[in-house]
């Protein structure tokens, strides 16, 4: 029991430092981030209290609003902090990578499948949607990287559906916050086993980062090799 409560102890002051930290990081990209949680929490428990006054249970709605104002505090700092993160990482390389490591279970995703000399780059998950190939770079130059990525997997999944996103600001893209929810809307098709086999197909397959000389220079930014990719020797 000594030992649950002590881990927990150890647990608390963790969470409270990440906490922290998110609001620094969330604050240097969204100014009014304190004046507009104070102002939820405040409201909402004012306007609870104020109800318990009319009712006569002040204490009663007090606490509820208390509780109440904690919780719409949250979910506000959580959308603006997700929000001022996806606003940084707008434009840089390797952020759709770090948006589909992140979208939820059922998703199995390779990073990088597909990359030309200019650092365009298309990512690859397979879900029961089917499979979406996500590029960013480019508009122009990542069309052709789509297109050359089709051919080569309709020699084996031809039965598979494949959708693409271009991640951007630009007409028919999508911006780099909406690439999750874009994702999730797609029909989903195919059951747990079909999944699992066409992982297993595209895995046999391989991908261009494997057979292709890698871009000049540093690596860009938040990149991580494919699983499966070339082994050290």
């Amino acid at each position: 029991m000594a030992r649950k409560e002590t881990a927990a102890d150890a647990a608390n002051p963790g969470r409270l430092k990440q906490i922290a930290l998110t609001y620094k990081m969330t604050r240097k990209a969204d100014k009014k981030i304190g004046l507009v949680l104070a102002a939820v929490g405040i409201v909402t428990f004012g306007v609870f209290l104020a109800i318990g006054f009319l009712i006569g249970h002040p204490i009663y709605l007090g606490i509820l609003g208390l509780f109440l104002a904690l919780l719409a505090t949250a979910i506000v700092f959580g959308r603006r902090a997700e929000r001022a993160a996806f606003g940084q990482m707008e434009g840089q390389p390797g952020a759709a990578a770090a948006v589909l490591d992140n979208i939820g279970r059922g998703w199995s995703t390779t990073p990088a499948v597909a990359m030309n000399r200019s650092q365009d780059v298309v990512h690859r998950a397979v879900g029961k949607a089917g499979i979406v190939l996500v590029a960013e770079g480019n508009p122009n130059r990542v069309k052709g990287l789509l297109a050359a990525e089709k051919r080569k997997m309709a020699r084996i999944v031809a039965d598979v559906p494949v959708h693409d996103v271009i991640v951007g600001t630009g007409e028919g893209q999508v911006p780099l916050k909406k690439v999750r929810t874009t994702m999730l809307k797609f029909p989903r098709v195919l059951t747990g086993p079909q999944v699992t086999a066409t992982n297993d197909r595209l895995r046999a397959m391989g991908d261009l980062m494997s057979n292709m000389p890698l871009p000049k220079g540093p690596m860009p930014k938040g990149m991580k090799l494919p699983k499966g990719g070339p082994k050290a020797r």
